[in-house]
């Protein structure tokens, strides 16, 4: 039975801890769940004369109902135009596109 937020009150748990990822491996949507897995990157011990080497690793697989996963959408949607308004957003890309080449 789905009930409306505001009739769902929401209790913070310290329990819960946080998961650092800097990268995003793939996000899916098979019809029934969203899936997005999200991934850290770890260097390699450096070794002379070789160029530096890292490895990816999942850090987390978050399955989401189609509903949570559309405000997940949304809130992102908000937040980037926020980051836009404000020319985070603008600076992040030019340094990602920076980054590649």
């Amino acid at each position: 039975m789905k009930l409306p937020d505001n009739q769902v009150q929401y209790v913070d748990s310290a329990d819960v801890s946080e998961t650092f990822v800097d990268s995003l491996n793939a996000v899916m949507f098979d019809g029934q769940t969203g899936r997005i897995e999200l991934c850290v990157t770890r260097m390699e011990p450096p070794t002379p004369s070789t160029p530096p080497k890292a490895k990816r690793y999942p850090a987390c697989r978050l399955v989401l109902t189609p509903e949570a996963f559309l405000k997940l959408a949304s809130q992102l949607q908000q937040l980037l135009g926020a980051l836009e308004k404000d020319g985070v957003v603008q600076k992040i890309q030019k340094n990602i596109n920076e980054y590649k080449h």
